[in-house]
């Protein structure tokens, strides 16, 4: 539906049959409801919208979609939406959408369409929709493009193509405007859809030029060229282009009609003979030559050959069309070149096409005028071949059966009648009848004449002047359908009911001037327009005041029409606003620069034009002028000035400016300077500023740069066209006016200065890992001018058709919407222009997370090694660069660890594995991605043979856990108020358990049933149920046992009587509460601290709190003697039972009589609070006697009990003295009870105390227990903290063994080098030492045959020599014992390591005490079998 409304009405077929609609009826109606709903949209922003242009293909590349429009505003938002997202566009024809806006022309364009930019595109004009356009771009391609062709005048020229894809519909065009079907072109296609030609008909000099193929985004083009005919005749022939890449290629016959003139294309039935069938067939076979059959014109008619050749019978002159009326005479001839020839005709249908009387046309063509409410009726007789379609239209728009309308047809006639017409049905009638030979029109006219509408406001106010106010309107949109005559005029003064009739005026003029006011008042008119039928409805106007002063506003700055040295020429413009009234004048002000004063140049009276001559003026002063206008009520305020005008003769142009240059230039801008012009005095002046103008090359007319001349010698023109060339000048100016032009002597590119490409981004990576099925996008950043060819390549070849390459002049991007693993590659960029070229390799690896190697297989081959085989993972194939990673982990440690990384094989050997552990492993595949998932090893573990575990178990030794009695908690001092309980205790040990005797003042208490005292677990409490001044005093607790005595004592203070309460009220429960408070002093201390107020305050108080204590004891009381009845009754069901015991009987009733008693008191007291002011005790004082009611009910009861037992006297005399001598034991037993009752109430506050202890220590409990959480979770990192120290700890073990052997190789090595020195100095010695001995013998020798002087001198040389073998004795000494000191060094050191590695042991053993500490068996079993092998190790 958006389509449809912006299109034209002749496209809608096409559209309905690409989407399908059938309902074209539903359609229309829907249709033109959203029509009207649009342009009421539309005016609010838009005054009217025309021209709309559908999105095509232009020639130039671009694909354009335009409107004409005319805004309200027109600082208006103008949107532009793809498929509902808003696209950001500009006036730059480089981006890729832009905007070109010439007038109300608005033409949108789309640089470099590819198929993402198809879409549907609408533009909105705010929020109100304008246009809307569907861009498709259907994959297709030419086979065979469209090839130039030459023709002569008035010949017809083909274009033809082959599409790849069936397409209903290309678009042919020239350079400037699209073609279409018609008179001039003829545009047919293929049954199959393939074959699209363009016919040129009637060729002529003006046919001349490019014509373009456009199919979806892809287009071809071909020229034609007509050229004059040479025999200056009238040629009908075709000429196309080369169909050599059609179908090989399509045949196109043109029979000839025998002439020598030309190659007409009258056709012939081939019936002729042998010798041809008078058809010219433009078609070229194989072995012909292309080149010359292409451009040579095939001729029909007689050519003289070579042989002459008998071609038997001929046609000379062929058939003819003709045209002929139905029921008129038709000859059709031809011509044989044999008149003995017989032929025979065929003939096929004749058309018959719709025919309209020429008299019943006349009539239909009449304007038909009706009165609104009456009928319309129109009638057509039509004559032709049936079947015929007949459709009634209105203002282009279908009629159709309705209410209103109504439609008969026959064969040989058709009606039309309207019903009850109104003023819109009033327009253009059209009858459109056709058949299969014709289609026929006629047209005629609907008006409807009615009532006018109202005139138009708004209303305005051309006169309030004292007596009179003049105002206007426009005449009524719709007139009704005859002239207005007459407007009826009608007033109301404002506050007044009554309108009053001031008449009617001419309907020729829509204003009036009302002269019957009274000034001051306002009043409001009525304007009815009236024409031959009607009246209208009124227009009102708003309150309109009379004899007002409104001043008028301010005209326009006046404009200095020329200045000279004694006069200066002004012109000015009226205000917009009168004020009312008319103007009747100007006054004009005068200002010299250099003041503040405004001097009126006007003295005579007010100037009634709208331009004035100055002349009260001096030579070489410089004037500003400002003027204000003057109606009925006064001067208005006056217009600002205008521009300095200094009082002298007109200036010269100046001449020319000097050298003229360009600085700088880029792609949009580029700079110029020049040199101020030279003054010729009487010649040329001073030049006072500027003008730039460009004209692009292609143009003729020079635009200005600058609208206000510039006062600088260098300007920057700014919004070129990249690779655009212009021509540029200077014109220098002043007030004389402008010089002569200056530029340049050739046009001027707009492109930076010649830069060899290079690119920018230095750290730009060169290999990028992409995962499968995400974007590709690589964005390169060049600098490079003039703007360069771009070339991508993949692996030396062009990259495939689904990478998008999107260029720009700062850079390219290369995008893989989604990418696949074939996408690996190295891409190439190859950035070339005319000073040089440069390329850059991006490898672009794209792959996935690697999938898992296979099964992994372990084997044994060398004692503490294993080897780890693999089968391959499925993506080692399609991965070079894919490789293994093994991680082991082993039952001690239990973290996994990476022992070999880089593998490019399926195999690896583990060493170092230990026996006695079990291990793990993983194998991982990782490429560039990441890591696959882990194939997992079995458990692989070698069974240590280990000796047995002994453990030498300390002797134990019998302990003795008796001790003397001792406190824990000693007793403490207590205060206690009267009458109440007194709870103390205290906390012993001893073994054995010590005997607890409690003492009050010396007294022992075990005995006593006025205390209850209890040990419980070493806990030793005792009870006083009601604290009297007798309980006051020490108390002490001595235990003892065989090994000794321990006491302990403490002081029980008994409070007075008299205690302090504070009362609680609560209003909504009307209670109280009383909570005692801490001993307070007497009263009349109180009295003494206190004035008398708060003393009275204070005894009421007291009388309050005393009442509460009588109120709590009732309550007691009462409970005690609910307790007592129900051990009673239980008691007599006892006694029923038992009768002949009788124990306990007149205490029981005793007890009754005490209880009914109690009631009594509580019932008087009870009597008593009532009586008093307190209301909040009413409530209380219900309850009381509800529960004093329960009371006497069991006292009743208790009476009637009384009395049966009186009856039964006589019964119990029989047994009295068995009961007297059993009432002793009786007493004593009711004590024992009342003594345990008391201790069970004791009990109970215990128990309550010890349950809130309880619940204290379940609170600590659980907080001790989220501190033992933490403990453990601490433990836990602790234990792999220990782990990870036994990993760093055998690590420096392997280290330090590492180095022992290094340093024990090392001391060996050195060790063999002295031994060596010294065996090599030892035979040196010995050598030496027997030639010593040799020289000596021989020297002895020699010395028994010398004299006596020389055995001196032999004497001498022995000893130096004994002395030099000495030496040499002992230097051989020192080395040896050096040797032997190395030695030593050597086992002290040895000495030292073993002492580190003991101790290393014992801090392992250590570690792995404190392992063993942890509930978990198999860490300490693994442990222990770790200390074994340290042990067997070290």
């Amino acid at each position: 539906m958006e389509m449809l409304i912006c299109t034209p009405k002749k496209d809608y077929e096409k559209i309905c049959f690409e989407f399908g609609v059938t309902d074209f009826r539903w359609l229309l109606k829907r249709l033109n409801q959203l029509k009207k709903e649009r342009k009421d949209e539309q005016a609010k922003v838009v005054e009217q919208v025309n021209n709309v242009r559908q999105i095509e293909v232009q020639p130039n590349g671009r694909a354009e979609f335009g409107l004409d429009m005319t805004l309200h505003d027109p600082n208006s938002a103008i949107n532009l939406y793809k498929d509902g997202t808003m696209v950001p566009y500009g006036d730059d024809e480089d981006l890729k959408h832009s905007l070109k806006t010439t007038g109300t022309k608005y033409v949108f364009s789309i640089k470099d369409p590819q198929p993402e930019d198809a879409g549907f595109y609408q533009v909105d004009v705010e929020d109100a929709n304008v246009l809307a356009t569907d861009f498709q771009v259907p994959a297709v391609e030419f086979i065979a493009k469209i090839k130039d062709v030459k023709a002569l005048e008035s010949e017809d020229a083909i274009f033809q193509c082959v599409l790849s894809t069936p397409l209903n519909r290309i678009t042919w065009s020239k350079q400037d405007s699209s073609l279409e079907h018609g008179d001039k072109y003829e545009i047919t296609i293929s049954e199959d859809k393939l074959i699209h030609t363009l016919r040129v008909k009637d060729c002529k000099m003006g046919d001349n030029g490019a014509y373009y193929a456009i199919a979806g985004i892809c287009s071809s083009c071909a020229s034609l060229k007509v050229e004059a005919d040479p025999n200056g005749k009238g040629r009908m022939g075709t000429q196309t282009g080369n169909q050599d890449d059609l179908t090989n290629l399509q045949k196109t016959d043109a029979a000839g009609d025998g002439g020598d003139g030309g190659d007409g294309d009258g056709s012939g039935d081939g019936s002729g003979g042998d010798g041809g069938d008078g058809t010219n067939k433009n078609l070229l076979t194989e072995g012909e030559d292309a080149d010359d059959k292409k451009k040579k014109r095939v001729r029909t008619g007689p050519l003289v050959p070579d042989t002459v050749i008998d071609r038997g019978v001929q046609f000379i002159c062929g058939l003819s069309d003709t045209v002929a009326n139905i029921g008129e005479r038709a000859e059709l001839s031809c011509k044989l070149s044999s008149e003995t020839s017989e032929g025979r005709c065929f003939f096929s249908n004749i058309e018959d096409p719709p025919i309209i009387d020429d008299d019943a046309l006349g009539k239909f063509a009449k304007t038909v005028i009706i009165k609104a409410g009456e009928n319309a009726e129109w009638k057509m007789p039509f004559s032709g071949g049936a079947p015929m379609t007949i459709q009634w239209n209105k203002d282009d728009d279908e009629l159709l059966p309705a209410l209103n309308v109504k439609i008969e047809t026959s064969a040989t006639e058709s009606k039309l009648r309207l019903v009850k017409c109104q003023r819109k049905d009033g327009g253009e009638v059209k009858i459109k009848i056709k058949n299969e030979f014709g289609t026929t029109e006629a047209i005629s006219k609907l008006i409807v004449l009615d009532k006018p509408t109202p005139p138009q406001g708004p209303v305005d106010i051309m006169e309030s002047a004292v007596t009179s106010a003049e105002f206007k309107w426009k005449p009524p949109k719709d007139s009704g359908g005859c002239p207005v005559t007459n407007y009826i005029i009608e007033r109301q003064q404002v506050g007044r009911n009554k309108w009053s009739d001031l008449g009617e005026i001419p309907g020729s003029d829509p204003s009036y001037k009302d002269s019957d006011v009274t000034p001051g008042r306002r009043y409001c008119y009525r304007i009815r327009a009236k024409n031959a039928e009607g009246i209208s409805d009124y227009l009102q106007t708003g309150d309109i005041a009379a004899g007002v002063l409104r001043y008028p506003g301010s005209p326009a700055a006046p404009k200095v029409v020329s200045a000279f040295k004694d006069c200066i020429n002004l012109a000015w413009c009226p205000p917009c606003d009168t004020g009312g009234t008319k103007i009747v004048g100007y006054n004009l002000e005068k200002n010299k620069k250099g003041t503040n004063y405004w001097s009126l140049v006007n003295q005579g009276g007010p100037i009634t034009d709208t331009k004035y001559a100055v002349k009260d003026v001096f030579e070489g002063a410089a004037y500003e002028f400002r003027v204000a206008a003057i109606n009925l009520s006064g001067a208005g305020d006056p217009s600002i000035p205008c521009e300095t005008v200094i009082t002298r003769d007109p200036m010269k142009p100046p001449g020319k400016v000097t050298d003229l240059k360009l600085t700088s230039s880029n792609y949009t801008t580029f700079s110029l300077a020049w040199t101020k012009p030279t003054e010729v005095k009487g010649v040329e002046d001073e030049a006072q500023g500027y003008y730039m103008e460009i004209r692009p090359i292609e143009n003729l007319e020079w635009t200005r740069c600058n609208a206000i001349p510039i006062t600088l010698t260098s300007y920057t023109v700014l919004g070129l066209k990249a690779m655009a060339s212009y021509w540029v000048r200077v014109i220098a100016t002043n007030y004389g006016g402008n010089g002569e032009p200056q530029g340049f002597d050739s046009y001027i590119i707009a492109m930076p200065p010649p830069v060899r490409p290079k690119f920018k981004d230095r750290n730009m990576k060169t290999f990028v890992v992409i995962r499968s099925g995400n974007t590709v996008r690589l964005n390169i950043n060049f600098e490079a001018s003039p703007l360069p060819q771009i070339l991508w390549l993949k692996d030396g070849t062009p990259v495939p058709r689904h990478v998008t390459i999107t260029n720009s002049d700062k850079g390219s991007q290369m995008l893989i919407p989604t990418s696949e693993r074939s996408d690996s590659g190295i891409y190439t960029i190859t950035v070339k222009n005319v000073v040089g070229q440069e390329s850059l390799n991006v490898e672009i690896r794209v792959t996935d997370d690697p999938k898992p190697p296979g099964p992994v297989e372990l084997n044994q081959n060398i004692p503490e090694t294993v080897t780890l085989s693999w089968t391959p993972s499925p993506d080692e194939k399609r991965d070079d660069r894919l490789h293994y990673i093994v991680s082991k982990r082993d039952s001690f440690l239990r973290t996994w660890r990476t022992v070999a990384d880089n593998l490019f094989n399926n195999k690896f050997t583990v060493i170092n594995i230990l026996p006695g552990r079990e291990y793990y492993f993983r194998v991982f595949a990782k490429n560039d991605m990441g890591l696959s998932p882990p194939s997992e090893s079995p458990v692989f573990g070698i069974i240590k043979q280990k000796g047995k575990f002994k453990v030498n178990m300390p002797e134990t030794k019998s302990l003795d856990f008796q001790s003397p009695p001792s406190f824990i908690v000693p007793l403490k001092t207590r205060t206690a108020p009267w009458g109440y309980e007194s709870y103390m205790s205290c906390a012993v040990r001893g073994n054995p358990a010590p005997r607890v005797t409690w003492y009050h003042n010396h007294i022992s208490l075990n005995t006593n049933t006025n205390y209850h005292v209890t040990n419980v677990c070493g806990v030793c409490s005792l009870l006083i149920l009601k604290v009297g001044p007798k309980d006051d005093g020490e108390y002490k607790v001595v235990i003892e046992n065989k090994l000794g005595t321990a006491e302990s004592s403490m002081t029980l203070i008994v409070r007075g009587e008299a205690t302090l309460y504070r009362i609680q009220f609560t209003e909504d429960k009307r209670v109280f509460n009383s909570v005692q408070s801490p001993s307070s002093p007497p009263p009349a201390t109180m009295a003494k601290r206190k004035s008398k107020k708060l003393q009275e305050e204070h005894l009421h108080c007291i009388g309050l709190i005393s009442q509460q204590q009588s109120l709590d004891q009732l309550s007691e009381s009462f409970t005690t003697m609910q307790k007592r009845i129900t051990n009673l009754q239980q008691v007599v069901a006892v006694t029923d039972a038992q009768t002949d015991t009788g124990l306990g009987v007149e205490e029981r009733i005793f007890a009754l009589e005490e209880a009914q008693k109690q009631a009594e008191v509580a019932l008087a007291t009870s009597k008593k609070l009532k009586n008093s002011d307190h209301a909040q005790l009413w409530a209380l004082h219900d309850e009381m006697d509800t529960r004093l009611t329960e009371i006497k009910q069991v006292a009743l009861s208790v009476t009637t009990l009384q009395a049966m037992f009186n009856n039964q006297s006589e019964e119990f005399e029989t047994v009295k003295e068995s009961a007297v001598a059993g009432l002793s034991s009786s007493s004593a037993l009711a004590e024992n009870v009342a003594g345990l009752a008391s201790a069970v109430v004791s009990a109970c506050s215990r128990v309550d105390d010890q349950a809130a202890s309880v619940e204290a220590l379940n609170a600590q409990l659980e907080g001790q227990a989220s501190d033992l959480n933490e403990l453990k979770e601490s433990m836990y990192l602790q234990k792999d903290a220990l782990h990870t120290n036994n990993e760093e700890m055998a690590a420096i073990k392997e280290l330090v063994e590492a180095k022992q052997a290094m340093r024990a190789q090392a001391l060996e090595e050195m060790l063999s080098s002295v031994q060596m020195t010294l065996d090599e100095q030892y035979s040196t010695s010995q050598t030496l030492r027997s030639s010593l001995m040799t020289q000596l013998q021989t020297f002895h020798s020699q010395l028994a045959k010398t004299p006596l002087s020389m055995k001196v001198k032999s004497n001498e040389e022995g000893s130096a020599a004994e002395e030099f073998i000495c030496t040499t004795t002992q230097s051989a000494t020192e080395v040896q014992e050096k040797l032997e000191d190395v030695e030593e060094k050597d086992e002290q050191q040895d000495t030292e390591d073993e002492a580190e590695n003991e101790a290393e042991e014992e801090e392992e053993q250590e570690e792995e005490a404190m392992l063993e500490e942890q509930p978990l068996e198999q860490e300490v079993e693994g442990q222990v079998q770790d200390g074994a092998c340290s042990d067997s190790q070290l």
